[in-house]
């Protein structure tokens, strides 16, 4: 799997492919297109080295990779289907060091990328991406390939957030066309005399596979604790949406946060669809675990 930064999402910009080379459309009064570099041969075996400079095959942002890490696979359409995934996310998140058990912060601009969805370019920019830690994580050699190499600021953050910063299993399931990924990541325990808080944030993908364009209505989530309790979610759309996928954007993501009071649980549940000629299903989001690690240090500040 791969940390990366991303630049900027479609919403705003429009990526074209002119035969090898990478050409942006930048939106604004005065609209250009701007050549910033050519594109590569994706890699079927191995993973991308730190520093390689890519196209978001779906989102259509760019970006480059910073950590290469490799998960377990579940995919309930494959049975015994294990793979290399990285996935996209819109930032990620950390558990605060004040004594607030709620205190989460987010750093923009970094991205979880599936292997698939990399399309890897080259460039001659020094600078390529527009990112306030690109200069502090990354330098330019240029006799090297890929030409950006980590800093030690970049080895240093790796190993001051590893624990809550590599994923471990990603959970795949198909309904209807519509595939659901889901991502968990232990964020780690806040403590106090009362409780133990244990915190989650977890990522999910959904993608319109078929011809028809669905729009997700409501959610219905179920989560139990090892305490014994199991608590029942429901509401309209996600994070404040009810997102449309269709042809042209087939794919819409967003992360959340859960909290438990025990080392350990499990959500499942699913995604109310409403398909363009009427039809309502129930799209079934793949169970998953929530699990604790153990680690003796903090959890990670989002200050850095």
């Amino acid at each position: 799997m791969e940390l990366l930064f991303n630049v900027y999402k479609h919403s705003r910009r429009l990526i074209v492919q002119v035969s090898t080379r990478v050409i942006v459309i930048q939106s604004s009064a005065y609209s250009r297109l701007a050549e910033v570099g050519r594109l590569e041969a994706p890699k079927i075996q191995g993973k991308y080295d730190t520093g390689q400079l890519f196209l978001h095959r779906i989102f259509g942002y760019r970006g480059v990779v910073l950590f290469p890490w490799l998960a377990r696979v579940y995919d309930r359409d494959v049975p015994n289907k294990k793979d290399r995934y990285r996935a996209q996310t819109e930032a990620v998140t950390f558990l605060g060091n004040q004594e607030s058990s709620r205190s989460l912060y987010a750093i923009p601009g970094l991205d979880y990328v599936a292997h698939e969805d990399i399309l890897p370019y080259t460039t001659t920019e020094k600078h390529p991406l527009s990112h306030e830690l690109f200069d502090k994580f990354l330098m330019y050699y240029p006799d090297k390939d890929p030409p950006f190499g980590a800093q030690e600021t970049l080895r240093a953050w790796q190993k001051k957030n590893h624990p809550w910063l590599e994923l471990s299993d990603v959970h795949k399931e198909t309904t209807e066309h519509v595939r659901v990924t889901v991502i968990p990541f232990y964020m780690g325990c806040r403590e106090s005399q009362a409780a133990s808080v244990y915190w989650w944030r977890y990522c999910i993908r959904l993608e319109n596979l078929g011809e028809l364009t669905v729009q997700l209505r409501e959610r219905h989530w179920r989560i139990f604790s090892l305490s014994g309790t199991l608590e029942t979610v429901r509401g309209r759309g996600v994070v404040g949406q009810e997102p449309v996928l269709s042809k042209q954007l087939p794919a819409f993501q967003y992360s959340s946060h859960v909290s438990l009071q025990a080392p350990s649980g499990h959500m499942w549940g699913t995604f109310r669809m409403e398909r363009e000629d009427g039809y309502t299903f129930d799209c079934r989001i793949p169970p998953f675990s929530l699990e604790s690690k153990s680690d003796e240090s903090n959890p990670p500040s989002g200050v850095i």
